[in-house]
């Protein structure tokens, strides 16, 4: 028999077979929410003394106000930074960015072609013009597409570390000191992920963390800034406050520094700080746990001939937030997601952002009129599209996996590991 129909044939026997017994598991098993599964008396605690001294708003009340100022200091430490600043999401914290590091009109900033929508808008809401440039099999920006990208223009490149993996961040941070830029880390989705030993957003000029529902700690909504620099912290905390530099604040960096600027409203309220500060406390064992559940999954199947995992810069440091391989083809990674979904394993492409210059308000330039983001010569001639990120749509297209949970039992990640061998070779 001719090779290809022999290799056809063998492989449609083979999926019929896998989808004619009998499947790993009876019911569907499908991830969480990480942090709401270790809600607790702590929670509840922190809550009910926010009610009892009847201050809900961070900076006076009944009683002197404490949760977010302890949330920002306990945060600080954990993330081995100077200074932190509780904020009310990831995208209000990303606009904090922004105005900290004073990106204005004029200037570009680099972002992966795939991230969430707040790292676009905020760059577009400062008047700058958003750069994206492909990402690797890392799921991350690729540190040649961000050199290439790189323009007199450029002020600062945003660093997402996406689904639990720290981006290159070598690399990045080495391209950026080479051509004096920003760096901006984008831990939204890697809250407890480190790099070479050190939290990720310890390493940036100021990073970005988002606590909403889907993230490792989290009150809800909710997002914190962080930073070693006091004139940074200084910017940050002003323009998250209507402007003005409140005394707890000042008091961590001395006399100010800043003059008085236009700011939007972006405090974190008790209540939220509360919850954050309960969780807070136990991030480290939400990270063991889940780096635990992916460390079973990964030797149960690295043995499979030819697979290929998503890259990981620093194993150790990666959160575990899913296993990913590369399937090779759209088609394979397709077939892929629907024989795991006949086992009752949920299996999934990698998710969480979306291919931005893929979306057509992107590809139309959509800004209120006058904006300054697009009227120079290079905001005109930037092109968006599906053409200027073909490598971030085949990875995308091609890589699948399973997504975890730190709750997973392990008879949970046997039948996983199960599922992808019943599954993989066919």
């Amino acid at each position: 028999m001719e090779r290809r129909k022999f290799v056809a044939a063998t492989t449609a026997a083979l999926s019929a077979s896998a989808a004619t017994t009998t499947p790993v598991r009876a019911t569907l098993l499908r991830p969480g929410y990480w942090g709401t599964q270790f809600y607790d008396e702590k929670e509840r605690a922190e809550l009910n003394d926010v009610l009892d001294a009847q201050s809900p708003f961070r900076w006076y009340g009944a009683k002197t106000p404490t949760k977010v100022l302890q949330f920002e200091k306990e945060f600080a430490a954990r993330m081995q930074t100077k200074f932190a600043l509780g904020v009310t999401s990831g995208t209000a914290a990303l606009q904090v960015a922004m105005a900290a590091l004073e990106i204005g009109p004029g200037d570009e900033v680099i972002l992966p072609a795939w991230t969430w929508h707040s790292c676009f808008n905020a760059v577009l809401l400062a008047g700058a013009l958003p750069v994206c440039v492909e990402i690797d099999t890392t799921f991350n920006i690729d540190p040649a597409a961000f050199e290439r990208a790189i323009t007199p223009q450029t002020k600062a490149v945003i660093a997402v570390h996406l689904q639990g993996n720290p981006c290159r961040l070598d690399q990045v941070l080495a391209i950026a000191k080479k051509h004096k830029l920003k760096v901006i880390e984008d831990c939204a989705q890697s809250v407890g992920a480190s790099y070479n030993g050190r939290p990720v957003g310890s390493y940036g000029d100021i990073s970005i963390y988002s606590l909403q529902l889907n993230k490792t700690i989290t009150a809800g909504e909710g997002g914190a800034v962080v930073t070693n620099d006091p004139v940074l912290f200084e910017r940050a905390s002003r323009f998250h406050d209507l402007g003005g530099f409140r005394a707890p604040h000042q008091q961590q960096v001395g006399e100010p520094r800043v003059p008085w600027l236009f700011g939007a409203n972006y405090r974190m309220s008790e209540f939220t700080g509360g919850v954050l500060l309960a969780q807070l406390r136990k991030l480290d064992k939400i990270v063991t746990a889940i780096r635990a559940n992916s460390r079973q999954v990964y030797d149960g199947i690295r043995d499979l001939p030819g697979i290929q995992f998503r890259h990981l810069p620093d194993p150790a440091g990666e959160l575990g937030a899913g296993v990913f391989f590369d399937l090779k083809t759209k088609d394979r990674a397709d077939r892929f997601l629907t024989a795991m979904k006949a086992e009752n394993i949920t299996a999934a492409k990698p998710g969480g952002s979306v291919i931005l210059p893929t979306l057509p308000h992107i590809i139309a330039k959509a800004t209120p009129p006058g904006w300054p983001s697009y009227s120079t010569p290079r905001g005109k001639a930037l092109q968006y599209g599906a053409q200027s990120c073909p490598q971030t749509i085949d990875i995308l297209q091609r890589f699948a996996g399973v997504p975890l949970d730190p709750k997973y039992t392990r008879q949970d990640l046997t039948d996983i590991v199960a599922a992808i061998r019943k599954v993989y070779p066919a």
